[in-house]
């Protein structure tokens, strides 16, 4: 069997390798923006609370109100520092994620490689046997010819 041939498998499962990395890259790019959409919705909230707390401090506001605001706001606060931390190491999984399938996409495409030239080498293989072979029956009819 040519090695073109048997090398085949191994590609095929190269393929199915780097199918699977793409498909975690995938998942871990959704994971990412689905934290990264998070933390811009709680941005968004504690932003649009700070204009509400502007906007009713018109006149006179109660003690015990302001702080229940800026406890509030230290709630938010610490929401998106922990969201912030978990869309790090979600992008952190990601970059991970995508090293993985890039590794995994340079080696099929090494084999792919390999076997294009293991191929090209058989061809020429084929074309010097085929050469050799109209050789020796040009041979063997001037021989006949000349005898």
């Amino acid at each position: 069997m040519l090695r073109s041939r048997r090398l085949e498998p191994v590609l095929a499962l190269e393929e199915r390798k780097e199918q699977e990395a793409l498909e975690r890259m995938g998942e871990a790019r959704k994971q990412a923006e689905a934290h990264r959409e998070q933390v811009e919705n709680l941005e968004r909230y504690q932003q649009e609370y700070r204009d509400q707390i502007r906007a009713n401090q018109q006149g006179v506001v109660p003690v015990a109100r302001l702080q229940a605001w800026q406890a509030f706001i230290a709630q938010l606060d610490q929401v998106i520092a922990q969201q912030n931390r978990q869309l790090q190491q979600a992008e952190q999984v990601f970059e991970v994620r995508r090293k993985e399938w890039q590794q995994a996409w340079e080696r099929r495409r090494g084999m792919e490689k390999y076997i294009e030239s293991c191929r090209q080498q058989e061809q020429r293989e084929r074309d010097l046997k085929d050469q050799k072979l109209a050789d020796e029956a040009a041979s063997r009819a001037f021989t006949r010819r000349n005898r």
